[in-house]
């Protein structure tokens, strides 16, 4: 008898389960991401700038240089809000012309704007690009914000030329309950304050109340590298930078 496989071996269609102190269903999960997006890019950069101590902007460049990205490839940006992977992505490969950003937000994607950047609206889940038109994919910080990580990773594979790398950014939940609720503090109490004080947008507080908790309710990473390699991928791996940074590498 064949037995059931383990559950961390299982690929996954839901990043975390429904939050319903935001949405009441799958389904309203997608209008109400959109719309705390759209509501909140205004504030989006410069709350990051907060978030991160100013030192987003060089981790996501020294991370897709891990990750294998080099001058002259062509690369998606998927879920490219405001632009924060893409012009990063932009110094390395030598062009802006030569990054894609897709994202379902208009509110995010006019902050991206700016400059050669193509912008394309649209979803992780149905890519509008024919297959094999890239030679590397990013996904920064928007994995938890997804409907169906199964379709999502299929996608990337079918966009991807063979060979081609993935990189997945994503904050995880520490390991450890101090570090755990020094994170959710930081977060869900200290974060939306600040948001309150810099940003103009009544929403933007409770975007970053939202960030944790869906950062506090997304599936672990084995379950998300067995997504991966359900859909296809290769040289799986999940490298972490100060503990809760995941950097998720994969080839097609």
């Amino acid at each position: 008898m064949q037995l059931p496989r383990p559950l961390a071996d299982a690929p996954v269609r839901d990043p975390h389960p429904v939050l319903s102190e935001y949405y009441s269903s799958a389904e309203g999960k997608q209008r109400f991401v959109q719309r705390l997006f759209d509501a909140s890019a205004g504030d989006y950069d410069r709350v990051d700038r907060v978030l991160a101590f100013g030192t987003g902007s060089r981790y996501r460049r020294e991370a897709l240089r891990r990750a294998g990205l080099a001058p002259g490839m062509r690369m998606l940006d998927v879920a490219v809000g405001t632009g924060l992977v893409a012009k990063e992505a932009a110094h390395i490969v030598g062009d802006l012309g030569r990054v894609t950003g897709v994202d379902p937000s208009p509110g995010m994607m006019s902050g991206a704007a700016a400059g050669s950047l193509a912008l394309v609206r649209g979803r992780a889940e149905a890519l509008p690009f024919a297959a094999g038109s890239f030679d590397f994919v990013a996904l920064g910080f928007a994995l938890r914000h997804l409907d169906d990580l199964e379709k999502v990773f299929l996608e990337f594979r079918r966009v991807l030329k063979p060979g081609g790398r993935l990189l997945v950014l994503e904050i995880t939940r520490p390991e450890g309950r101090i570090a755990t609720a020094l994170l959710r503090t930081y977060l869900r109490g200290i974060v939306p304050f600040i948001a309150r004080l810099v940003g103009r947008g009544e929403y933007t507080p409770m975007l970053y109340r939202y960030y944790w908790d869906t950062i506090e309710a997304c599936v672990p990473p084995d379950r998300v590298m067995a997504t991966m390699a359900a859909a296809g991928f290769g040289r799986i791996s999940n490298q972490r930078q100060l503990g809760i940074l995941s950097e998720y590498c994969a080839s097609a």
